[in-house]
């Protein structure tokens, strides 16, 4: 069996006329204007595409950007919070060294209520340490408005002028944070 094809009628000679040229032009003409337009619309989507590539990653780094900047203000939140805490506490363990002072001085060591008073001291500046809180005693150290407060001035033998020779209150701080300059004496 063979296939039949359609038979177009050329000239005599065995080329195609005039009018099959121009219908076959017309015909490479108007798929040339389909390609170039498609072309043209593949150029469309590529430059949307990449739009919303770039406005996707700019997204995604705006998020990125906004999350560490609240975790690390919700960390700034629990320092301050944290550093408020100790302040309202230390009041409390000052009263309690002072209470040890004076049961030292006149209160026997075997006191069951001084023992008490002893270990809630213990108790309370272990908790105080473990939460990165220490305490400084500037004594013999020059001053230094930054981490002492001066109370009184006076003349001491033998220390240089700007010396702290007593330590009224000691100091706190919270890892580099000063919670509570020293209460010093300077020397004049």
């Amino acid at each position: 069996m063979t296939e039949e094809r359609p038979v177009t009628q050329q000239p005599e000679g065995g080329e195609p006329s005039g009018e099959q040229d121009a219908a076959n032009e017309q015909e490479i003409v108007e798929a040339t204007e389909e390609v170039s337009g498609l072309g043209s619309r593949v150029s469309e989507i590529e430059s949307e595409r990449d739009k919303y590539l770039e406005l996707a990653q700019r997204t995604q780094a705006d998020f990125e950007n906004y999350r560490k900047r609240a975790a690390k203000e919700a960390a700034a939140a629990g320092g301050r919070a944290k550093a408020g805490l100790v302040r309202e506490l230390l009041p409390v363990l000052d009263n309690l060294e002072r209470a040890l002072q004076l049961a030292g001085n006149g209160g026997t060591d075997g006191d069951a209520f001084v023992e008490g008073v002893r270990l809630v001291h213990a108790d309370l500046v272990g908790v105080l340490q473990r939460s990165g809180v220490e305490s400084f005693d500037p004594s013999g150290e020059p001053f230094d408005p930054t981490l002492h407060e001066a109370l009184s001035t006076r003349p001491q033998d033998g220390a240089h002028p700007g010396t702290v020779v007593e330590v009224v209150e000691k100091g706190y701080r919270l890892n580099e944070t000063i919670l509570r300059p020293a209460r010093v004496v300077v020397s004049q």
